[in-house]
């Protein structure tokens, strides 16, 4: 496998980050048995870092990978695009 790198992979790199430090909160907060509107509050916060970073990842795919000077046609990769929000 080659190595496949973007610009974007240290800003995801980060969320990734983020949602490991909430996810860890989330277990400490289960072991102190804290209320579960706070956890469920952390658990929204580790869906939404990694959704984020998910999205930041294949649009970046599509914007270096299936571009139009790839031979993509810029109608096709927007179209594909908007439908990754419903990942």
């Amino acid at each position: 496998m080659t190595q496949h790198t973007h610009e974007s992979h240290p800003q995801i790199y980060a969320r990734l980050k983020r949602a490991h430090g909430h996810l860890a909160k989330v277990i400490d907060m289960l072991n102190d048995q804290a209320p579960c509107t706070d956890i469920a509050q952390q658990l929204f916060a580790v869906e939404k870092a990694i959704t984020n970073a998910k999205r930041a990842l294949i649009h970046d795919h599509i914007d270096h990978c299936l571009s139009p000077a790839n031979g993509a046609k810029e109608t096709d990769v927007d179209d594909f695009k908007a439908i990754t929000k419903y990942l």
